[in-house]
């Protein structure tokens, strides 16, 4: 069999997107031979910079990179994360963790929570958060990685990810990725080339007037998606019906007492905040519809609430939730912003980038760019975002709030078809079901029906198995567990130290 292998990758945008693309490709495919690997950006372009907080597949690329943690760590001033603490979206006044890891113990073969469901059944009062170490430790400012030697603890099952600040990582990422053999160039697009026959994109022509071609193009230059939406016309698919917020405002604070390893996401009378805490300062914003609320409303919520002061002035961004029609058309496959948007609520937007990367090698094309292989990585791209769609629409949709117009249409909106299953399947029997290996596994989906008010209707009959006495008895046990494995946790700041991931004191009050 022969074949015309790609001879130049050429990565159009920098930021967090475009070089976790060059430092992921040229990782793996690097000393392919006669393969090279270029980047172009501009200095004069800023980047959108709201993607501080991640999830737990991101130690999978670190790991792909073959990058130490505690190097990375202090590099990119980032803090560990547990979990999502969601303040006022039930109610006002209510909180509840999306956390990492498990529930409590799997027993008799179903599920943790039908035990727990049966103890509450019985008056037990313990919540479901009781149950996790990344909820608990989290809420105590305590941290420490996986012990896998120690299966019967709590501690073999904790997962975790970062919040680190996003300009950070791509200078930590592109010097790995210059380190591999990527060559960047400085200059601004001004012009897209295409063959006249294929319509593939053969070049790019830069503001100084110099062209640089290629065989594949990666668009990773954001919102404006030169290549892709602009020069090939792709599509736009609109999901503003399920996901009304529209606008952001983001600002960085100094730091303010210890910080817990969680990020915070608020409720607001128009959509919510985040609050982000990293080893240097607070990463904060509002995501908010306006529809609902007018910017400066939504800058003076921002700021009034901010911990500490601020460190910037507030950054104004405007986007629509939803993605290109495909991400993969001829020659040219988008990551990031160019390829389509979620709003952060529970930190996927590097994740999206990093499966988009994993995808692409696993696809990586010939100069065929054979139909089958585009195909397929368009199917896998558009069933990514309509999962997560569908779970962020969860936390509009499963609401008590009815004080604001916005809270009143996101609780009366009619939810996307797999959504609505999900919400009968555990409205009726207490069952959660993850689909297709989707992102968010049955301990998410469970965190945010049974944290926002969703009633189950039942659980599965195997927890009658054991008589309410044990069964009782066995959840409090694992309640007790978890609470004292938490307790000899090191905090935080003691793990960063202890490990040599702390940064200089003196960097805690620069943004």
């Amino acid at each position: 069999m022969s074949y015309e292998p790609i001879r130049k990758i050429v990565i159009v945008g920098g930021g967090t997107a475009g070089w976790m693309a060059a430092a992921g490709l040229s990782k793996v495919m690097g000393d392919y031979p006669g393969l090279e690997i270029g980047l172009v950006e501009s200095e004069a372009i800023g980047t959108v910079g709201v993607g501080e907080a991640t999830i737990p597949q991101i130690t999978a690329f670190n790991n792909l990179l073959q990058i130490d943690e505690n190097e990375f760590v202090r590099e990119t001033c980032a803090t560990y994360k547990l979990g999502i603490e969601f303040v006022d979206w039930t109610r006002i006044g209510h909180s509840y963790v999306h956390p990492f890891g498990s529930y409590g113990l799997d027993m008799l073969g179903v599920e943790f929570h039908h035990h727990w469901l049966k103890a509450k059944s019985l008056g037990a009062d313990s919540e479901l958060d009781d149950f996790s170490l990344a909820v608990v430790a989290g809420k105590a400012g305590k941290f420490m990685r996986p012990q896998r030697d120690n299966p019967r603890s709590p501690l073999s099952k904790i997962s975790y990810a970062f919040q680190f600040d996003a300009g950070l990582y791509a200078k930590f990422l592109r010097r790995r990725a210059e380190a591999q053999g990527v060559k960047r160039t400085e200059g601004k697009v001004v012009e897209v080339s295409r063959h006249a026959e294929t319509g593939f994109v053969t070049g790019i022509t830069l503001e100084d007037g110099s062209q640089i071609e290629g065989d594949f193009f990666v668009d990773c230059s954001g919102f404006r998606s030169l290549l892709l939406g602009q020069a090939l016309g792709v599509g736009f698919e609109d999901w503003t019906e399920w996901l009304p917020c529209d606008r952001a405002v983001a600002v960085p604070c100094t730091l303010t007492g210890e910080n817990e390893p969680l990020t915070r996401s608020t409720a607001r009378p128009a959509g919510w905040q985040w609050r982000i805490p990293l080893q240097h300062r607070v990463g904060n914003g509002h995501v908010y519809s306006s529809a609902h609320m007018s910017d400066d409303e939504a800058t003076a919520i921002l700021m009034d609430s901010l911990d500490g002061e601020p460190l910037a002035e507030p950054n104004q961004l405007r986007f629509t939730g939803g993605h290109r029609t495909k991400a993969w058309e001829k020659n040219v496959v988008a990551l990031g912003l160019a390829g389509g948007f979620l709003e952060p609520l529970e930190s996927t937007a590097i994740h999206l980038v990093q499966s988009g990367i994993a995808r692409l090698l696993t696809l990586f094309p010939t100069r065929e760019f054979a139909s089958a292989t585009i195909d397929r990585y368009n199917a896998e791209s558009e069933r990514e975002y309509r999962d997560i769609r569908d779970f962020l629409v969860l936390h509009y949709k499963a609401t008590e709030r009815d004080d604001s117009e916005f809270w009143n249409y996101c609780r009366e909106l009619e939810p996307p078809a797999g959504l609505t299953e999900k919400l009968a399947m555990y409205r009726t029997s207490g069952r959660v079901f993850r689909e297709h290996n989707e992102l968010f596994t049955e301990t998410s989906w469970l965190s945010v029906l049974q944290g926002q008010g969703i009633t189950a209707g039942g659980y599965h009959p195997a927890a009658d198995l054991l008589d309410d006495a044990e069964n009782l008895k066995r959840v409090a046990h694992i309640q007790h567990v978890v609470s004292s494995t938490a307790e000899g946790m090191p905090t935080q700041a003691e793990f960063l130290q202890a490990n040599g991931s702390a940064i200089d004191p003196a960097l805690r009050r620069l943004s």
